[in-house]
Parts: C-alpha cells; sequence; structure tokens
C-alpha cells in the first residue's frame, strides 16, 4: 500500500510517500481501506517533536514521548472494514466506520489516554489501517459524508471532551477562543448544539463563518466589547488558546465559573493571579482529548445528523505536505481532510 510515512522528527522533509507492506488485523482487530483522514496540528506537532518532555520542555518529543520511526501519521479515520481479525465477526466487512483515535487506560476512575493512533501506533494517511474492534464505531447510517465524519475524532472529541468535563449545559454563557481552527470551531458547534449561548473569538475576516456554525456573538482576539456582552460574566470558557490573555479574561468568570483548556498555541507558560481562582471559586479544567464515553455521545450525535463540520479544503495522500503547510497557515476555518 502507499503510505505517508514519518521517518524523525523536523520538517516537511520527514515525511516521505513510501510503498509498505499491507497491515494484517491481529486477534480482534479490522483492517479498513481509508477514504478519509483529516489533518490535525497534532500531525504537525508531532513532526517538529513539539512537545517536549517533564521537565525539559525544549525536548523533541511527541503527545506522550518518545516516538518509534517510521510512523504512520493520522488520528482522524474514516474508512470501509475490508478484512477482520480472529475473533471478529465477518459481518463487519463492507461497514462504513469511525475510529476513536485514543487508546486509553480504563481501569482508572477517569480513563488515561494513553497512546494515539498515529503517534503511538500507525495511522490513516495510508491506503490501509488495522486498528481494534473495540475502538470502531459503525456509522454507516450517518448522514455525514466520509471527509465530514473524518473531522471528528481529534476535534470534536476534543471539544466534546472539554464540554463534557467542564459541564456545559443549555442557556450557559460560553467564550470559545481559537473558534476558526479545528477544536475551537467543533465547540461552537457542540456547545450551540447543547443549547448553550456562545460568543466565539476569531479575526473579523472569519467571524461570519464562525457565526454560521451557531455563534451568537463574535469578538476580536482582544476580546473588545466582551464586557458588554457578558455584563454578568460568562459561565465558562472553552480555551485552545492560552497565552497571557488567560490572567487577563479570567475575571470575566461568573463566581463558580469554569475555564476548560485543551491547548496553548498562543503559549503554554502563563502568568495567573490565583487570588482570582480561589477567591471567587472557579474551576481550572485541563481537558485532554477525550474518553471512550465522551466520544460514544460524538458518535451518536454523528448518527443523528444534529451538526456538519465545515471542510475547508481537500487534498490527495501524495499532497500531504501541502496539507501541512495550509493548515500552517492558519487563514481557513474548519478542518483539512486527505482522500488516500
Amino acid at each position: 500500500m502507499r503510505a505517508a510515512v514519518l521517518t524523525r522528527f523536523g520538517g516537511p522533509d520527514a515525511v516521505e510517500l513510501r510503498d509498505v507492506a499491507d497491515p494484517l488485523p491481529g486477534p480482534g482487530g479490522v483492517r479498513l481501506q481509508v477514504t478519509a483522514a483529516a489533518v490535525n496540528n497534532t500531525d504537525v506537532w508531532t513532526r517538529e517533536g513539539a512537545y517536549g518532555l517533564p521537565g525539559d520542555p525544549g525536548a523533541l518529543a511527541g503527545w506522550l514521548g518518545p516516538v518509534a520511526f517510521p510512523r504512520i501519521q493520522g488520528a482522524d479515520v474514516v474508512g470501509r472494514v475490508d478484512l477482520v481479525g480472529d475473533g471478529v465477526d465477518p459481518g463487519w466487512v463492507g461497514r462504513r466506520v469511525l475510529v476513536d483515535a485514543g487508546t486509553f487506560d480504563v481501569t482508572t476512575d477517569s480513563p488515561r489516554l494513553t497512546g494515539v493512533l498515529g503517534s503511538e501506533e500507525d495511522g490513516g494517511f495510508a491506503e490501509l489501517v488495522v486498528v481494534p474492534l473495540a475502538r470502531v464505531h459503525d456509522v454507516t447510517a450517518s448522514p455525514l459524508t466520509d471527509p465530514e465524519l473524518a473531522c471528528l475524532p481529534i476535534a470534536y472529541g476534543t471539544a466534546t471532551g472539554m464540554l463534557e468535563r467542564g459541564g456545559v449545559g443549555a442557556g450557559e454563557l460560553v467564550l470559545v477562543t481559537g473558534a476558526s481552527g479545528g477544536v475551537g470551531l467543533a465547540a461552537v458547534q457542540l456547545a450551540a448544539a447543547r443549547g448553550a449561548r456562545v460568543v466565539a473569538q476569531t479575526t473579523p475576516d472569519k467571524a461570519d463563518l464562525v457565526r454560521e456554525a451557531g455563534a451568537t456573538a463574535v469578538v476580536d482576539r482582544d476580546a473588545t466589547g466582551l464586557g458588554d456582552l457578558a455584563p454578568d460574566g460568562l459561565d465558562a470558557v472553552v480555551d485552545v488558546v492560552a497565552g497571557p490573555q488567560l490572567d487577563r479574561l479570567l475575571p470575566r468568570l461568573r463566581p463558580g465559573g469554569r475555564w476548560i483548556v485543551a491547548g496553548a498555541v498562543a503559549g503554554p507558560v502563563v502568568q495567573l493571579d490565583l487570588r482570582r481562582l480561589y477567591l471567587h471559586d472557579l474551576r481550572l479544567v485541563g481537558s485532554t482529548m477525550h474518553t471512550p464515553a465522551h466520544f460514544a455521545v460524538l458518535v451518536d450525535q454523528a448518527l443523528a445528523g444534529g451538526f456538519r463540520p465545515r471542510v475547508a479544503a481537500t487534498y490527495r495522500l501524495e499532497e500531504l505536505h501541502a496539507a501541512h503547510a495550509a493548515l500552517e497557515r492558519r487563514d481557513h476555518v474548519g478542518k483539512i481532510v486527505v482522500l488516500p
């Protein structure tokens, strides 16, 4: 099969298009013919080794530490089952499926992420991929297209995890930062679908598309006008930006409010006035991706067709370098999808 293979940490040239052996499913596994695989910031950051290590933030490392090269990236995978391993019902062959990108330790009270497709195991930037049946969800009946479904695992899974962990519900006033990106736009759509009133933070040129996704109001990156939109304070902030604005905007939360963070594109090291946190009973909630239960909630929504992800652009597998470059320019709204 053809696959885009990450050979080392580095720039775009660290990814090579190669012919590699077709993978075979082991016991309890299935093989998919990949029909669509979305691109994420995690693909670029893993390629660059940009995650650092505890005590050494500048170290070259993947999402959860070392990466075993060569590695086929691509966490967001949609496809059709073409082969099953021992112990798997052959009736799965031919079904359209969506793959949960995460591997979890479910022995703890809160399932802990232990691996990500395309990072700790080979992913979907290939013609074929092998995954455990336990992480496969039948989406044959979903009204969403394959490229739209490919938008879901990382971005919409992360957004669902944030909303679930932060307890965001109907009637609440929520600020979503980075609202034109993959996770941000997903959070806008999913929060609005829950009945929340969403204020989206984005640039003026992307405001109309963010409103189309469900935002009731838009503010710029300086959050100009937020005080007028939320005179009594925000119930929650769904944040993928972080950086200096965390300390500046934290006082905008009403007493008992939640700041839910799953990204730090504006900088991971922040200044924080802890008095604002404890004097107002605020909660700072860290959220990494989702849990299997969160992902099941997302799949149910995809089957019901209550939202439609925005596909900003599609590229062929041979154009993966161009897809990475388009992602890094950040002039799009929605998700970039690769079609093997």
